[in-house]
């Protein structure tokens, strides 16, 4: 049997990240092969994995990335057990690793298919298990969402709070010279941290589903059930077109300020640029939300 030198143990652990002990006892199982080591903590990473599946991955953090001519965009959510191991380095580089993954690989269209795609002559699944082998936690790609412009304008995101937060956001303009104006740019930054403080739901008041809307109505004729019929309609759309303000985009009122519209926000924009601007689509995570 091969010695089983420090330096051997040290070159493994550089490798594969798993704990001095682990490594050193993979040495000798594999009679001082390293190819065969790295296999076999793998595999042990892999099995440790099945078993943590089970427990609540409620932490972790919201990245993105744009393409350098901001016609692409990815956001995903990477959840882990603790926020301890969401701040860790290995943690971190392991998302980026996955950005990496779905900005090479555009045909997934849900988690399920993206975790059974190539990753390196293995699947991106068995790479997140071995994964948790190194980290001792469950891990999880939750979701994510990729957008691809179609024409002029932007794709932009803005991850806040140290990734508890994220916003991916697709932005059309009437020309390419309107998306390359530094106010374009700057409008396309500011409804991302828009979207990030109000967190609408839609961006039209007709995107809201029928069923949410009833729900909001019935709980304000419950709570007017002794006023007249005809009195209670009125109120109700009162109340509607505020329910509408908070959650439908386009009716909030902009951050930054509160009495002018989103939809009065992207008018003003188009005008100066020269052409209308449109909020074609938007998502935002929040880490441990139900999608």
């Amino acid at each position: 049997m091969a010695e089983i030198t420090a330096s051997l143990v040290k070159e493994l652990r550089d490798k594969t990240n798993c704990g001095m002990m682990d490594c050193k006892a993979a040495l000798k199982e594999s009679g001082g092969n390293l190819e065969e080591a790295e296999t076999i903590l793998r595999k042990k990473g892999i099995a440790s994995a099945d078993k943590k599946a089970a427990r609540a991955a409620k932490e972790g953090v919201i990245a993105s990335r744009i393409s350098e001519d901001g016609k692409t965009g990815i956001l995903v959510e990477v959840n882990c057990e603790t926020d301890f191991v969401a701040k860790n380095e290995n943690f971190t580089s392991f998302v980026d690793e996955i950005l990496d993954h779905i900005s090479s690989n555009g045909s997934a269209g849900s988690v399920e298919e993206l975790l059974q795609e190539d990753h390196g002559g293995t699947t991106l699944e068995e790479f997140v298990k071995a994964k948790v082998g190194e980290l001792g936690e469950n891990l999880v790609v939750q979701r994510f969402s990729r957008f691809a412009l179609d024409g002029d304008g932007s794709v932009g995101s803005y991850i806040h709070l140290a990734g508890k937060v994220g916003v991916l956001i697709e932005v059309k303009s009437a020309s390419a010279d309107a998306a390359g104006n530094d106010d374009f740019k700057t409008l396309v930054k500011d409804l991302c941290l828009h979207i990030a403080a109000a967190h609408p739901s839609a961006i039209t008041r007709e995107e809201v589903p029928s069923d949410q809307v009833e729900a909001e109505k019935d709980i304000y004729r419950e709570q007017m059930k002794d006023k007249p019929e005809n009195v209670i309609e009125k109120i109700i759309t009162g109340k509607i077109d505020k329910f509408y303000s908070q959650i439908a985009l386009l009716e909030q009122g902009f951050v930054k300020d509160p009495d002018q519209t989103i939809k009065q926000l992207i008018e003003s924009k188009g005008k100066d640029l020269g052409g209308d601007l449109t909020i074609s689509r938007f998502e935002r995570y929040a880490v441990g939300e139900e999608a």
